[in-house]
């Protein structure tokens, strides 16, 4: 085969594009919070492009307010622009601040086309939900299942402590674990709600002290010392320098990247659960009869790097049918 036919034969998908997406049955837009690269925000558009990939176009937007939150209302605006061209059948809006950024002011109640969330932390009569045109799944950590695996793995556990940033996704998991606590197998010692580095840094006396185990999530916008926001393998390692306990979080990119097990939540799920809600709606279904739902599935996971260098052996019994991980490198 020529080289000149190989380029041509390479490019042809990319002709062929216009014609697929002129084809499809519905034009979707989906409003991402985060940036592009964020691993809950791939995830969750894994489980979209499953559901939706074979009959629409899907148009993603995304307000990266994880690394920019002053810019996401501005952000917002452009993609309520972009949402008037384009004119979708229908929207997906992933994660809280596309709900107050983006949804609430834009869509909820304005317009006639159904909006499905997905990753919604908050409780959702605090967006004003369920609405005529919203519908969609909610997002809660598995934090009572995660504490149990935690003591399966270290019977030592008796006292946990939280970690988070100081956004809404945290404010949500502090709520969350206020309403649960009674019933988790480990007495809740402290919710730390941090901003900085520096912040990390100067709890490490307590916890450890005070902490068995740390339970994170949402670290990713924290800044470092020159006020830049870190993602979360950034966070970690300097949670890592402050406390040497068993680390725990709610998403399998955090075991990944230096938690040491979970039971995890699953952005495929938030996904597929709003893509196939909105399918519903845009083939006749009335949103108001799609019922809100919440997240149900999850998935143990163990960082086996972090617990080869503590010592740690498992029982044969607490690994099986857990999910295996080495820690990424650095």
């Amino acid at each position: 085969m020529s080289s000149i036919l190989r380029s041509m034969l390479q490019a042809l998908p990319l002709l062929v594009l216009p014609a697929l997406a002129s084809a499809a049955e519905f034009k979707v837009l989906v409003v991402m919070s985060y940036e592009q690269d964020n691993p809950w925000v791939r995830e969750i558009r894994e489980g979209i492009d499953s559901v939706l990939g074979a009959s629409s176009e899907i148009t993603y937007a995304y307000l990266d307010t994880k690394v920019d939150r002053a810019g996401g209302p501005a952000k917002a605006r452009l993609t309520h622009e972009l949402y008037q061209r384009l004119k979708p059948q229908g929207v997906i809006a992933a994660d809280d601040d596309a709900q107050t950024m983006f949804v609430v002011p834009f869509l909820k109640d304005k317009v006639a086309t159904p909006v499905m969330f997905a990753g919604v932390n908050a409780a959702p009569g605090d967006h004003g939900y369920p609405a005529g045109n919203v519908s969609g799944m909610l997002e809660r950590a598995h934090v009572r299942e995660s504490l149990a695996f935690a003591r399966q793995l270290l019977p030592s556990i008796r006292r946990a402590c939280f970690m988070t940033n100081h956004v809404p996704s945290g404010l949500a998991l502090r709520s969350q674990v206020e309403e649960e606590k009674a019933s988790y197998p480990a007495h809740v010692q402290a919710f730390h709600m941090v901003r900085a580095q520096s912040e990390i840094v100067a709890l490490g006396k307590s916890l450890r002290a005070d902490c068995d185990t740390v339970f994170i999530d949402s670290l990713e916008g924290i800044t470092d010392e020159a006020g830049k926001p870190m993602n979360n393998a950034e966070v970690l390692r300097v949670l890592a320098g402050a406390y040497a306990g068993p680390v725990l979080g709610g998403n399998r990119y955090q075991v990944e990247q230096g938690a040491w097990a979970a039971v995890v939540k699953s952005g495929q799920e938030q996904g597929d659960a709003s893509a196939e809600m909105l399918l519903q709606a845009m083939r006749g279904v009335p949103v108001a009869t799609i019922p809100i739902v919440r997240n149900s599935k999850g998935q143990r996971v163990i960082n086996v790097t972090a617990l080869e260098a503590h010592g740690i052996a498992p029982r044969p019994i607490v690994l099986r049918g857990a999910s295996l991980v080495r820690q990424q490198p650095d």
